[in-house]
């Protein structure tokens, strides 16, 4: 089982930034296609952000695009979201898995 530790989560301004990170422990990081998901209170977990495990291809929700990048560094098993221009909406926990494991998550609060 690989173990995913989220980091990074906090209170910004809207339009202000953080940058998320997702350690995971286990040999298989480097083959694992890695995704953000967040649940913002009241809500189901909705898709943020996915990586495949080269790196070369990313993909973003509709509700991020512009604004949000993923990336990883599979040398040292992080995955990133960068998460520029942020949204009240933007409010959530923000959780790593890599389509098996969980981690418990990081809270993002963006206030007006």
């Amino acid at each position: 089982q690989v173990q995913l530790e989220e980091s990074g989560g906090g209170l910004v301004q809207a339009g202000g930034s953080l940058r998320l990170s997702c350690t995971a422990s286990g040999r298989l990081f480097s083959n694992s296609n890695l995704s953000w998901l967040r649940q913002a209170p009241g809500k189901g977990r909705e898709f943020a952000a996915a990586i495949t495990w080269s790196g070369v291809s990313t993909n973003v929700a509709d509700s991020v695009q512009g604004r949000f990048i993923i990336s990883r560094d599979n040398t040292t098993n992080t995955v990133i979201l960068q998460m520029n221009a942020l949204k009240v909406e933007d409010t959530a926990v923000y959780y790593c898995n890599n389509g098996f494991d969980w981690g418990r998550g990081t809270q993002v609060t963006v206030s007006s």
